[in-house]
C-alpha cells in the first residue's frame, strides 16, 4: 500500500469522525454538498456533479492463508441533469489504484430517461440492471460493505448494460420494472457482440400493520440467452423473491432465489436473512446470514475477499456478518464496520478437494454526491 494511499485513507477516517466530536455541523455537509450543484432553473432545469468515493481497509484469514489491504473500491465520477422532460446521465468508473493515465475503466451509467404519461419512466441507452436484494440496491446505499454472496453469485455483476427498461407504479401498492439488454462486454455502449438478457419485476408496497410500519415485497425474474461472450453469469433463468420491512427501529431484508445453470454452470439457490436495528439517526446495527447450495459440484463462487485467499468454487456455502454503521450525512457520508465468518464445503482446488472456512473484518468509507 503506497504512502499516499495511507494518507488518503487516515485523512478521510479523520474526516468523518469529527462528527461525533462536535466539530462539524449538519448544515457544513450541506454546504459542502451544495457544490455539487452546478445549474438549475424555476422550472426544473439542473445540471448536477454525480459520483462516489468509496474506500476499503480489509483483513482476511483461512487455514489456506491471509489477506490485508488498503484500497480505493470504487470511484465514479460525471454529470446528471434535467432539460424539460429529458433527464440525462453520464458518469465513468475509474481505478485511483492504478496510475492517473491508466485510471478510467469504463462507463457506468450513460443513458436518456423520460416520465411517459400513466406508463412510467422509459430509460435507454446504458443503465444498471438491478435484481435479487443486493444487486437491486446500489452500492451507494448497502448496509453492508459487499453484497451479500448469494447476489455475488447470480446477479450480474458487470451490472451495467445497454439496453432499454420501463418502470413505474401500477397503482397505490404495486410497482413495476421491465428491460430488455443485450450482455455485450463493451466498457462503453455496445450491442453488437453476445446476445441479451430480459428482465421483469413486479413489487407491492404493503400497508402498516401489526407487525410492520413499511414493508415492501418483490419478485424478479431474469431470462438470459447465454453466449460465450456475454458480460453476464452463467444462468439462463433466474427468480428472487425478496422483501424488506420495517417496524419502529427494527427492519429486516430477506431473499430467497434460484438460478438455472447453464454453459458448465450448476444449478444453485440461496436464501439471505438481514435484521438491522437503527439504534440513533447516526448508529445502526446490521447482521446477516446467507446460506447458497449448489446442485453439484464446483458452482459457488466464494465471497470477494476469500477469493483473494483461495481460487476455487464449493458446493454449500453458509456465511454469518455482523457490523455497525455510522451516518453522518445519511448514505452520502458513513463508514462501515463489520466481520464476517464464512465456510465453504468441498471447495474445489488445487491440489485437491477440501473444506474452506475464513474470517475477515472489513472497515468501509463510502461517499457520493
Amino acid at each position: 500500500m503506497s504512502a499516499r494511499m495511507k494518507s488518503c485513507l487516515s485523512l478521510l477516517f479523520v474526516s468523518s469522525l469529527l462528527p461525533l466530536s462536535g466539530q462539524v455541523m449538519a448544515n457544513t455537509y450541506d454546504d459542502l454538498w451544495e457544490h455539487a450543484k452546478l445549474y438549475e432553473n424555476s422550472a426544473g432545469d439542473y445540471l448536477n456533479l454525480s459520483g462516489r468515493l468509496q474506500a476499503d481497509l480489509v483483513y482476511f484469514d483461512a487455514s489456506e492463508g491471509d489477506f490485508d489491504d488498503a484500497l480505493w473500491r470504487r470511484f465514479r465520477f460525471g454529470f446528471k441533469g434535467k432539460y424539460g422532460h429529458t433527464t440525462y446521465h453520464l458518469e465513468g468508473d475509474f481505478d485511483l489504484n492504478t496510475s492517473l493515465g491508466d485510471s478510467y475503466s469504463r462507463l457506468t451509467d450513460a443513458y436518456l430517461s423520460w416520465e411517459l404519461p400513466n406508463l412510467g419512466k422509459l430509460k435507454v441507452l446504458k443503465q444498471s440492471a438491478g435484481f435479487t436484494l443486493d444487486g437491486k440496491t446500489s452500492s451507494k446505499e448497502l448496509l453492508t460493505p459487499q453484497r451479500n454472496n448469494l447476489s455475488n453469485n447470480l446477479w450480474f455483476t458487470a451490472e451495467y448494460f445497454t439496453g432499454a427498461s420501463l418502470s413505474g407504479p401500477i397503482n397505490e401498492q404495486w410497482y413495476f420494472n421491465t428491460g430488455l439488454f443485450s450482455s455485450d462486454d463493451s466498457d462503453e455502449i455496445g450491442v453488437s457482440d453476445a446476445s441479451y438478457f430480459g428482465l421483469i419485476s413486479i413489487g407491492k408496497k404493503l400497508t402498516s400493520g401489526r407487525y410492520w410500519d413499511k414493508a415492501d415485497i418483490r419478485a424478479d425474474f431474469v431470462y438470459n440467452d447465454t453466449h460465450e461472450d456475454q458480460n453476464t453469469r452463467d444462468f439462463s433463468q433466474v427468480i428472487s423473491l425478496n422483501s424488506r420491512l420495517t417496524w419502529q427501529q427494527w427492519g429486516l431484508s430477506t431473499d430467497i432465489a434460484f438460478g438455472n445453470g447453464d454453459a458448465g454452470q450448476r444449478d444453485l439457490y440461496g436464501l439471505v436473512l438481514m435484521p438491522f436495528y437503527q439504534l440513533t439517526p447516526v448508529v445502526q446495527w446490521v447482521a446477516r446470514y446467507t446460506f447458497i447450495d449448489s446442485q453439484g459440484s464446483n458452482g459457488i463462487r466464494l465471497g470477494r475477499y476469500d477469493n483473494e485467499i483461495v481460487s476455487g468454487r464449493g458446493d454449500r456455502y453458509n456465511e454469518i456478518y455482523g457490523g455497525v454503521n455510522f451516518f453522518f450525512y445519511g448514505h452520502k457520508a458513513k463508514i462501515q464496520l463489520g466481520a464476517q465468518y464464512s465456510t465453504t464445503a468441498n471447495l474445489q482446488d488445487s491440489p485437491g478437494e477440501h473444506d474452506h472456512d475464513g474470517w475477515g473484518v472489513s472497515l468501509a468509507l463510502r461517499g457520493f454526491w
